[in-house]
């Protein structure tokens, strides 16, 4: 059947089965916003909830990628199904995503087990790409028992993995001033697990013990999760189990505590909202042929109206 024809309820079937080919198709058309993603949303849906998504985000050149073959690895190893978005950088020139860091994870290219896409975050502040929802529904319908997205790396923006994500880890590096960017920019806030990458390094102690520091006078409720410190030699796979095993007890905390169930009620909340958001914009650009919008940011701009006001108009119009 020609990529033109070809169903989204067959797409998904063969996703279902593992073809890779049928994944990465229903990931482009999340990315280029196809006319039937509707569709391909509805056929997916009933196969969706079941995967892991955990989190990986930190600094440039706190070693990510290799972390998250590392992880790919030990997941293997424990015979389960694995998914990799990797969200880059977009190209200033194509808008794709630089693809330079995929390499890392070339070992695992072959292995029908899993499935590494690169996604452009386009633009998208927080870390992530817009599309990177609806991308994970279609690993988790697809099977992966553990999704894990690993963000563009900018620093203190990268908040936004927390809403995504069952699990959130953090990666941190000594020498790197990890230790009072994590302080200072509410990344403390959004780690469920912190991990100190090349901690054969000088000053990997160091880390450790100031996060457990700030850790314990955090105000937490009782019976709160408590974020515990790994340290891992990514290169060399140091750390990988011991990384996985304490993904596994947030896990196993967030599903008793029901806190699992609420973050996924608030991340699908969130994806409604910006679907909801996406078409009302459409509806305007395709209702103001008479440049009403910029009618009213003319009035705003001279003072004949305020932005509360045409807002009221225009949600009126």
């Amino acid at each position: 059947m020609s990529r033109r024809t070809e169903a989204p309820d067959e797409l998904v079937a063969r996703a279902r089965e593992g073809e890779a080919r049928a994944i990465g198709r229903l990931i482009s058309q999340v990315e280029d916003g196809s006319p039937v993603l509707r569709e391909v949303m509805a056929a997916l849906t009933p196969y969706a909830g079941r995967a892991h998504i955990v989190g990986l985000t930190g600094s440039p050149g706190v070693g990510k990628s290799t972390s998250t073959s590392a992880l790919v690895a030990e997941l293997r190893r424990r015979d389960l199904r694995v998914g990799v978005l990797a969200v880059d950088p977009s190209s200033p020139f194509s808008g794709g995503a630089l693809l330079g860091d995929r390499i890392r994870m070339s070992e695992h290219a072959t292995d029908p087990g899993v499935f590494i896409r690169s996604m452009a975050a386009r633009g998208h502040l927080g870390g992530v790409s817009r599309a990177t929802p609806q991308a994970l529904r279609v690993l988790d319908a697809a099977g992966c028992d553990v999704v894990l997205v690993e963000t563009v790396g900018v620093g203190q923006s990268e908040v936004e993995i927390a809403r995504l994500a069952d699990t959130t880890v953090v990666l941190l590096a000594p020498g790197m001033g990890d230790g009072i960017q994590a302080f200072k920019a509410g990344i403390l806030e959004i780690g469920d697990v912190f991990a100190i990458n090349k901690a054969d390094r000088d000053g990997a102690d160091q880390v450790r013990r100031d996060l457990r520091s700030m850790i314990s006078l955090a105000d937490r409720p009782e019976g709160a999760w408590r974020p515990p410190v790994i340290k891992t030699v990514a290169t060399e796979g140091q750390g990988a189990a011991d990384l996985v095993d304490a993904v596994d007890q947030h896990r196993a905390w967030a599903e008793e505590s029901g806190e699992l169930d609420r973050r996924r009620v608030r991340r699908a909340r969130d994806e409604i909202e910006a679907i909801a958001l996406t078409a009302l914009r459409e509806r305007w650009g395709a209702v103001d042929e008479g440049n009403r919008l910029d009618g009213l940011a003319t009035a705003v701009v001279s003072g004949e109206s305020d932005p509360y006001s045409a807002a009221d108009a225009l949600l009126r119009d």
